[in-house]
């Protein structure tokens, strides 16, 4: 019974863990649309934020003794941090010009695109259950893009792009935790500062960092508190993504997303009675 035991707390752990990621989830997203809507913060230099705070909560907990830091070679890292940058400001920007509802709706399309990565590079097979699955979702967005009333070109290259470069990052991620026999802390303590580091030289080039509009502009409070819960709430994001990976697999990680898609679905319905500075609208 002991095994039964301990297969039901495996189970219960992994359950916590991917409610957790919904919950966050979902937070961020309605947070960055507000900042977006309201203040007007810049997308990179948002994640920029979001990379900087992961880091430092990750220091923290290691301080802590949370987890053990260990020594990766950072040429086994560049491409994972890459894809973590294009990953990060590929969704906002899809974020940033769709409605919430086409945002979520486009991050279905990961799992279909994942299954054939997973499929032609790294010669994995699935079921036709698992296959077949994948028809309504595809149709779903298909339709969804064609008659979405507030259609965005531009929105639907970013979505897009989003898709592949996060589809490319979660695979990744859990080839890597196995590839170095690291957990999700160990990873993303050395892949996030690289990140940052990446990130920080490209932002200069496409946002200004002085004077208005710059992420070190004269900004209000409340935007800087908005900012920084944002970047907080990224730091658990970013740590679930890691954990659940690690602990299933990276089909496994964009199911929650469907749950994610009724909430922000029903939110979108009702948020067409709001008025013109609403969350769903860009």
């Amino acid at each position: 019974m002991a095994w039964l035991a301990d297969r039901m707390r495996g189970h219960g752990r992994i359950a916590a863990g991917l409610l957790l990621n919904l919950l966050v989830s979902i937070c961020i997203v309605f947070l960055n649309k507000w900042i977006y809507v309201h203040h007007g913060f810049p997308n990179m230099s948002l994640t920029l934020v979001h990379f900087v705070v992961t880091w430092l909560g990750l220091y923290v907990c290691q301080k802590l003794d949370v987890f053990a830091p260990k020594s990766l070679p950072p040429s086994k890292l560049v491409l994972l941090a890459l894809s973590f940058c294009g990953f990060v400001v590929f969704t906002n920007l899809s974020l940033q010009n769709n409605t919430v509802g086409t945002y979520q709706l486009a991050k279905a399309m990961t799992t279909p695109v994942i299954l054939v990565i997973q499929s032609l590079c790294y010669h994995k097979t699935f079921s036709a259950k698992v296959q077949l699955t994948l028809i309504p979702i595809t149709l779903g967005v298909i339709l969804n893009s064609y008659y979405d009333v507030k259609f965005n070109f531009l929105g639907m290259v970013f979505a897009a792009l989003g898709v592949l470069v996060t589809s490319l990052y979660q695979v990744w991620v859990g080839a890597k935790q196995h590839e170095l026999q690291v957990n999700s802390m160990q990873l993303l303590y050395y892949q996030a500062p690289m990140s940052s580091a990446m990130l920080l030289v490209v932002v200069p080039f496409f946002e200004p960092l002085l004077g208005e509009g710059g992420i070190f502009g004269p900004w209000s409070a409340s935007a800087l508190l908005m900012v920084l819960l944002s970047g907080v709430i990224a730091f658990m994001v970013n740590l679930s993504i890691y954990w659940i990976i690690g602990n299933t697999s990276p089909v496994t990680y964009p199911f929650p997303s469907n749950s994610q898609m009724q909430s922000f679905v029903s939110s979108q319905t009702l948020s067409h009675a709001f008025p013109s500075g609403s969350l769903a609208l860009t």
